[in-house]
C-alpha cells in the first residue's frame, strides 16, 4: 500500500537554509559598506552646506563672517535651517569654529570604520579636507 506523501524532507529544508544563509552572508556586509558610504557623503555635503551658509553671510555682510552658527540659524530667512554644531547626526558629530575673520567646520567621526571612515574639515572658502 503507497500513501500520499505530501511536504518537505529534512534535506530539502536544511538545502534551502543554507543557500538562504549564503546570501546573507554576502549581501550583509556590502550594505554595511554602502551605509558607511552614505554617512561619509552626508557628513561632506552637510558641511557644504554650512560653508555655503557662511560664505553667504559673509558676502551679504561686507566679508564679515558670522561670529555663531546662531547669525546662520536664526537670521530671517535663515542661511541655514538646522544647528549642527556639538550635535551627531548619521555617525559623525559636528564641531565649529567661527569668528568674523573665518571659520572652520569639523565632522568626527565617532566610530571608525562602522559609521564612517574619516574625519573631514572644511574651511574658509569652501575647501573640504580629510583628515
Amino acid at each position: 500500500m503507497r500513501r500520499n506523501r505530501k511536504g518537505f524532507t529534512l534535506v530539502e529544508i536544511m538545502i534551502v537554509v543554507a543557500i538562504i544563509a549564503l546570501l546573507a552572508a554576502i549581501a550583509i556586509p556590502n550594505l554595511l559598506r554602502a551605509k558607511i558610504s552614505a554617512n561619509d557623503a552626508l557628513a561632506q555635503s552637510t558641511l557644504r552646506s554650512m560653508s555655503t551658509s557662511a560664505e553667504t553671510y559673509g558676502t551679504a555682510n561686507n566679508g564679515v563672517y558670522p561670529g555663531d552658527m546662531t547669525s546662520l540659524t536664526g537670521a530671517t530667512p535663515p542661511y541655514l535651517n538646522t544647528y549642527y554644531c556639538d550635535t551627531t547626526v548619521a555617525g559623525f558629530g559636528y564641531t565649529c569654529t567661527m569668528s568674523a575673520n573665518g571659520y572652520t567646520f569639523t565632522a568626527n567621526v565617532t566610530n571608525m570604520n562602522v559609521t564612517g571612515t574619516t574625519t573631514f574639515t572644511m574651511n574658509v572658502g569652501g575647501i573640504l579636507a580629510e583628515m
